[in-house]
């Protein structure tokens, strides 16, 4: 499945180092898949969006993966990507952006005919071929009718999503230059929070969390003195405090760092997909470790 990893510190900017791709001689060798983008989206100090991100069709993209990006920002936000919709190209790379903010998901969604009618002149927005795309412009076009109200924006375009169309998963992390908002939906893929302590749960550490399967490593000296929350596709580290998200729920950092979460979609989806329903292409990469 795709990775998906979420953190902020705010309100403070901090340095954070991360690499996307592990050495070759790491766990992400024992993947069954290899993974097909990877994407790194952050916020500078003026507020405007900067990501970076290459579909993996080669070596030389490995490469780019692999290297160590030391970024400052509030937020930070990194995909690894397993294609289920949408060639190998950058523009079906996550994290997307959309009026300033960003975006990646993990998940099938079908029925994108009826969603793209449903995005009006908000289909726009898309210019690559995937499902999360799509699924971001929804979120902004609801957000927009809300006010501005991200939070409200992602409960209504996931409940429209779930009595509309066909649902395997949509666990999605998306940011602002102060904020971040998560949601698991349904119980398909897990999703996790952690809400870090300055230096962790022993005191005065940095952040050095690396994925199991050999993805998303984040590294930050500045967390040994300031809290952080991070979500993440698993448990990264040996802290206790990290938790699942139950299906439905979202989850608010603001900019002072105040968490708040909640259930907004009680019920399953009306068309749930099982792993089997899914063409090969998309099963592979929703069964991908």
């Amino acid at each position: 499945m795709c990775r998906l990893f979420g953190m902020s510190a705010a309100p403070q900017r901090v340095h954070a180092t991360f690499w996307l791709l592990e050495a070759p001689d790491s766990l992400a060798q024992q993947s069954r898949l290899e993974p097909d983008g990877t994407g790194l989206g952050i916020f500078a100090a003026d507020g405007s969006p900067l990501v970076e991100k290459e579909p993996i069709a080669a070596y030389q993209d490995a490469e780019f993966a692999r290297e160590a990006k030391e970024r400052e920002s509030v937020t930070f936000i990194a995909h690894i990507r397993y294609a289920s919709t949408g060639g190998l190209l950058p523009r079906n790379t996550h994290p997307f952006e959309q009026k300033g903010r960003l975006f990646a998901h993990n998940g099938v969604v079908e029925g994108l005919d009826d969603l793209v009618e449903e995005l009006g002149e908000y289909r726009d927005l898309v210019v690559g071929d995937t499902d999360s795309e799509r699924v971001f412009a929804l979120i902004t076009k609801r957000t927009d009718l809300h006010s501005g109200d991200v939070a409200a924006g992602i409960a209504d375009a996931v409940q429209w999503l779930s009595q509309n169309v066909p649902i395997y998963a949509v666990n999605l992390v998306l940011t602002t230059p102060t904020d971040l908002w998560a949601l698991r939906y349904p119980d398909t893929h897990p999703l996790y929070v952690l809400e870090r302590s300055a230096g962790g749960p022993h005191g005065g550490r940095h952040l050095d969390h690396a994925s199991t399967a050999g993805r998303v490593r984040a590294r930050s000296g500045a967390l040994a003195e300031y809290p952080a929350v991070i979500v993440a596709s698993e448990r990264m580290d040996e802290d206790p405090g990290w938790r699942p998200l139950t299906s439905g729920e979202l989850l608010h950092v603001d900019g002072g760092l105040n968490v708040d979460s909640r259930v907004v979609l009680p019920d399953a989806p009306r068309f749930p997909l099982t792993l089997d329903q899914l063409t090969a292409g998309a099963a592979a990469s929703q069964a991908a470790k």
